[in-house]
């Protein structure tokens, strides 16, 4: 991956990214340790591979964390061992989430529960662990999605977290701000991660949003590294409590 852009701040800063070794996640991680920064990842699965990888790469891996991020306890007491290994958090960018297609007929209380948790329960308590290492500020960044924008159909509960998501984005923004920490939020389009790829990008529906964007090429997970680290960095320094799209300018209606 090729990052456009140099941050010379971030570099040895300590950032923690949830999902960061898959997707969109995995890019960023890429793109942080590119500009040297000190990075602690979270994921359900094996990633040795992936840390491999960063290894031969940029010649460090980052620290990684194997657990269920739903589970606030552990996550928290992740942050806490990243802040050992690399000192306070910094830079904090809540990335995982599960877009599972469903109806709403057939969702049940605990799926709801088991969704929610994912998507928008462990974000907040991530900010809130965040928050109480930021003791000289800090830049907190949410990934939410233009999908409860668009108003998309077959994943409810994951636009409802994306809503809530943008909305605690800026409620933060305005409780966190005298402490220094700027907390922002990012809405990317539909990204072609291979999760995407092999699940639901199908020619017919490709086609057709690709006809609704602007800019007639479809988003890969490094179309959402530089504007992430724009965020963490002083370059954004005024920034807080905004949700930037990058979709390529999706025509949402009309």
């Amino acid at each position: 991956m090729t990052v456009n852009t140099t941050f010379r701040d971030l570099e040895g800063k300590s950032v923690y990214i949830t999902g960061g070794a898959s997707g969109i996640g995995a890019a960023l991680t890429d793109g942080f340790l590119s500009q040297g920064a000190k990075v602690a990842i979270i994921g359900r699965s094996d990633a040795s591979e992936f840390l491999a990888e960063m290894k031969v790469k940029h010649g460090v891996e980052p620290a990684f964390y194997q657990g269920d991020i739903s589970d606030v306890a552990t996550l928290r007491a992740t942050m806490q061992s990243a802040a050992k290994a690399h000192g306070s958090i910094n830079v904090l960018v809540n990335n995982a989430a599960n877009d599972q297609r469903h109806s709403l007929d057939e969702v049940t209380e605990e799926f709801w529960d088991q969704m929610q948790g994912v998507n928008l329960k462990a974000y907040y308590f991530a900010c809130q662990e965040a928050a109480r290492q930021m003791a000289d500020g800090g830049a907190i960044i949410n990934m939410s999605s233009i999908s409860y924008i668009m108003g998309n159909a077959g994943y409810s509960i994951y636009t409802t977290a994306n809503a809530g998501i943008t909305g605690m984005t800026r409620s933060l923004a305005r409780e966190l701000g005298p402490n220094g920490i700027r907390v922002n939020a990012l809405a990317p389009g539909w990204v072609l991660t291979q999760k995407q790829l092999d699940m639901w990008a199908n020619p017919t529906d490709l086609a057709a949003h690709l006809e609704r964007q602007c800019l007639k090429e479809h988003l890969t997970p490094k179309d959402m590294v530089d504007p992430v680290l724009f965020l963490a960095s002083q370059a954004s320094a005024m920034m807080t409590g905004q949700c930037m799209a990058v979709d390529g300018g999706v025509v949402v209606s009309g």
